[in-house]
């Protein structure tokens, strides 16, 4: 049985994950530059070859995010839906569910371009 604060969790749940997306994003974008600036000044093959790994390991955690924020967006459509069906329709925590799934949506869809 779904409650509204089974909505408010699950969206505060995709919230979180589509923050933490966003900072792995970035961090894979910072260490492509210093793994890049690192090969241009010549840097020693050790540190190059540890850089290597810390971008290699950022990259890995973007698809793993990716597929938990799917699965965190297709459980609070299912909240969000089962509680729909009870006439509990209307209040903040659904405006907000509503708008995330929005976001998440925008982001899949920006992404499989």
């Amino acid at each position: 049985m779904a409650t509204v604060r089974n909505l408010k969790i699950k969206t505060s749940t995709c919230k979180r994950i589509l923050k933490e997306l966003n900072s792995y994003e970035k961090e894979v974008e910072r260490e492509a530059a210093k793994t890049a600036d690192m090969k241009e000044k010549g840097a020693d093959p050790h540190d190059l070859k540890q850089q290597e790994n810390v971008l290699a390991e950022s990259r890995m955690m973007v698809p793993d995010c990716r597929k938990r924020l799917e699965a965190a967006l297709e459980d609070l459509k299912g909240t969000l839906v089962e509680l729909e069906e009870t006439d509990q329709k209307e209040g903040h925590e659904f405006e907000e569910a509503r708008n995330i799934i929005t976001d998440v949506a925008k982001l899949f869809e920006s992404s499989e371009v």
